[in-house]
This record gives C-alpha cells, structure tokens and sequence, in this order.
C-alpha cells in the first residue's frame, strides 16, 4: 500500500484529544502530593517515607500490573482497556476526594489508582498505529505522552495555590474532592466518546498486524536495540520519577521554599511540553529518530549535572528547563516511537508497557536511594548513570522505518 493510498480521518485528533485528557487525570492524581509534602505531612501525622508512599505506589504497582495491562489492551483494544483504567480512575478518584481526611483510606484509594494507570499509559503507541499514519505517530505519540506533564503540571503548580490560607494543609480534603471530580469527568468523557480504530488502516508497513502476545515478548528480547533502549528508559525515567516525586525534599535540602520547589518543578515540565510540541514534529518530517535521541541525553545529561552542582534558585531553573526539554520533550516521545518501530511486528503496548515497567523499577530503587542515603548524596549517583546514558544511546541503530524524505 502506497502512503499516497491511505485515507486518515479526523475523528484521530478527537481520540488524541480524550486520550490526552485521561492520561492528564491519571498523573494527577499520581503526584497529587509531591508537591505538598511538608504539609500533608503535618496535616496526617505520619512521615516523610509515608508521604513518598502515596507516590511510590504508583511505581510498584505498576511492575505487577504492567505485563497483564498490556496483554489485556492488545487482546482486547483500546477501547476495553483503556476502558478498564477509566473506570477505576473515576471510582477511586471520587473516593479519595471523600475520605481525603483518613490516610489509611487515601492510601488504599491511591493503589486502586495506580492499577488502573498501566491500562492508561500502556496504550499510546497503540493508538498511534490503529488511528494515525507512520508521518505523523511521533507528534501523536508526543501528545498523548506529554499529557502525562500537564496532570503533573496541574497538581505542581496549582495544590500549593489552592491549599494556600489555611493551616497545616486543611485546605487538601477541599483539593482533592476537586481532583475526584475532575477524573471522573476524564473517565465519563472515554467511555461515551472513544472508538477502537478508524473504518480503514493507517499502516503502510503492515505494523499494525501483530504477533501474539508471549511470542511477540520473545521477538523483543532477541532485539539488541530493544535491549539498549530498555537500559536508556531504565535511567533516564527512572531518575525523572524518582526526582518529580522527592521534589519537594530535593530542594528543601538545597534551601528552597514551597513555592521555589513548585517552579522548580513546573519549568520542567512547561519545557517538556514545549519541547515535545516542537521537536518530535520535526522527527517526523525529516524521518530520523537516532540522532534526536542523542541530543535528547545530552541535553538531559547537562541539565542534571546543574541541578545536581548548584543549589542557587535560578541555576535550579535553568537545569530544570533542560532536563524537562531534552529528557520529557524529546527523548521519551520519540524513544515511545523507535521503540514501537524497532520492535514491530510486536504488540505496541507491550513494547511501550516495557519501557514503562524499567522506568518505574528504578523509579522506586532510586526513591528508596533518595531516601535512605540523602538526597544530594544519591544524585551523583544518578549523574554517573545519566552519563552512561549518554554514551550507550550512540550504539543504536537507526529506526527501520525511516526512509530520508527527497
């Protein structure tokens, strides 16, 4: 089938669009707390660990759950899968906005929370390949992954705002009932508009005829560049879950106020988003994706070494701009996409469950780092990481599917 031949409909941009909104809700209610640690801790009565808790069981729960979500959005679609976290998302998001003031509860409500994320997260280079042409998966899957930052965003920069004026965090029951309503809506919104697939395939390389699910698990180990790119997900995001969820105590350490580590944390995020509008577009057009993932670590390599050597404010903004820019913008994206191109004939949400799964190993072995060896001490180990990063990513090879436009 000629590219030329394809006929792409735009009910794609809709899906993308309700897709974005879900995923958005889901990360809010993953970080809801990051932001406020001093103050939810005082608020509960508990310790910093338990408040890292309410995050870090995002993480562990998605080691279990992340090899059976995607078996279950490859077998079944997006529809059902997806549909499955929805549900979840709008049940235990109301709940917790209702029992916000029993931390025992918030808890139990957040590890329903964190099943349903992997039948979420799992599925948006699934939905790249069912809905949109091979020209354009790495600006779809940029948005659908940048979605991921503006639920981080949202809960960085709006909980400390809207927690303001009263004391010892009781204003954080009022935000959380908020955040209930606003995933509810997310999840009512999927299940009444989303469809499976367009009436006609957007393929052009047969990727989306997939291999079965244990044999398609086989097919990715065998790849020498899967396994490279697992080790690049397996640093780069978990050092970005780890430092998004201890922000807080990051920059206290570094003598920072509540509303510093806030911007702190929202500039790399704001950066993300803007790098991730801009640059995988530009991915697509000239058809290269090796090239941009080197720049991806050496940028992400330069922003963390500023945030690991200085502590001064605007020093701290600016290494959050790079490593927001470089390591969310561009290398997650684009790494989604060579990953699902290098892997094809495997299942996507597999290929994609996979990297997310690594990222969110490590996410949890450096939280308990952070934690238990100092905060600053373990970013230089982090650093080194991240430099090992930076060398292993000039050994992958080219993605297949990328043929130089005339």
């Amino acid at each position: 089938m000629d590219q030329k031949s394809i006929k792409v409909y735009s009910y794609r941009w809709v899906v993308l669009l309700i897709y974005v909104f879900i995923t958005a809700s889901i990360c809010m209610q993953w970080l809801t707390f990051a932001p406020i640690a001093r103050e939810a801790k005082e608020f509960y009565g508990v310790t910093s660990l338990q408040i890292d808790l309410l995050s870090l069981v995002f993480l562990a729960i998605f080691v279990l759950v992340a090899i059976p979500a995607s078996y279950i959005i490859d077998t079944f679609g997006i529809r059902k899968g997806i549909g499955f976290g929805a549900i979840l998302l709008g049940i235990f998001g109301v709940l917790k906005g209702v029992y916000a003031k029993n931390y025992d509860m918030v808890l139990v409500c957040q590890i329903g929370l964190s099943v349903a994320q992997p039948f979420i997260l799992n599925a948006v280079t699934r939905l790249s390949v069912q809905w949109f042409p091979l020209q354009e998966r790495a600006t779809a899957v940029a948005l659908g992954t940048l979605a991921q930052f503006l639920g981080i965003i949202f809960v960085m920069l709006s909980t400390p705002i809207l927690i303001a004026g009263g004391e010892k965090g009781e204003r954080i029951p009022y935000v959380m009932f908020i955040f209930g309503i606003i995933s509810l809506t997310a999840a009512i919104v999927f299940l009444f508009f989303i469809k499976e697939k367009p009436p006609t395939s957007p393929s052009t390389h047969g990727e989306d005829k997939e291999l079965p699910f244990s044999e398609g698990l086989r097919y990715l180990w065998d790849k020498k560049d899967m396994r490279k790119i697992l080790f690049l997900f397996l640093i780069g995001l978990g050092v970005f879950n780890a430092v998004s969820t201890c922000i807080d105590q990051i920059c206290e350490t570094k003598g920072l106020s509540i509303d510093e580590s806030g911007l702190v944390a929202g500039i790399m995020l704001i950066s993300g988003i803007v790098g991730g509008i801009f640059i995988p577009p530009v991915s697509d057009r000239l058809q290269k994706r090796k090239i941009f993932l080197i720049i991806a670590m050496g940028g992400f390599l330069l922003g963390l070494t500023f945030f690991v050597f200085f502590k001064d404010f605007n020093a701290l903004l600016i290494a959050s701009f790079l490593i927001g820019f470089f390591l969310l913008g561009i290398g997650a994206p684009i790494g989604f996409q060579y990953c699902a191109e290098i892997s094809s004939p495997a299942p996507e949400s597999t290929s994609q469950g996979l990297l997310l799964l690594v990222g969110q190993v490590s996410g949890i072995v450096f939280i308990l780092g952070l934690n238990f060896f100092g905060m600053i001490s373990f970013l230089y180990i982090l650093l080194l990481l991240s430099f090992l990063n930076f060398i292993l990513v000039f050994y992958l090879k080219e993605s297949p599917f990328m043929k130089p436009i005339p």
